[in-house]
């Protein structure tokens, strides 16, 4: 029967260490990436709100091409959010 030295003991606790740091750093990772997607769903949100509420005020214009403006103003920015959301999406998964 082979008895363990004390650098046995070492290398055993410092292996151990190292699974416990590769375990937290992966549920670290996981957690970022949940946080990021909150982050964006709500920055997407918020924006497709602004557009909406800037096209809405520009329609209520008795002028047809302020109301027009606005409209093509408020689509651009929400495709524009939709297209920046999408692209950190896919480089943060």
């Amino acid at each position: 029967m082979a008895t363990q030295t004390k650098s046995d003991t070492i290398i055993d606790s410092v292996e151990a260490a190292a699974e416990r740091v590769a375990d937290l750093q992966e549920k670290s990772v996981a957690t970022s990436k949940k946080a990021s997607e909150a982050y964006l769903s709500s920055y997407e949100k918020a924006v497709v709100a602004l557009a909406d509420t800037y096209e809405k005020a520009t329609g209520a214009s008795k002028i047809e091409w302020v109301a027009s403006i606005g409209s093509l103003q408020a689509d651009a920015t929400r495709e524009l959010a939709r297209a920046y959301t999408s692209t950190v999406r896919e480089l943060v998964s």
